[in-house]
């Protein structure tokens, strides 16, 4: 494992920590019992079986 030679200064790690960003999950528009509604591309498969 990899170990730093000096320590990170407490400004240095907060503005890494702070770069990083949720990103918001990409929404498919699909059509459920007549309504078109917009979900996650991941959980498409999981309305199409509800309606099953």
């Amino acid at each position: 494992m990899a170990v730093p030679k000096r320590k990170t200064s407490r400004a240095n790690t907060r503005t890494r920590r702070s770069r990083w960003k949720a990103q918001a999950p990409d929404l498919v528009p699909i059509i459920v019992d007549g309504e078109r509604k917009l979900v996650p591309r991941k959980l498409i498969r999981h309305f199409q079986e509800d309606r099953r």
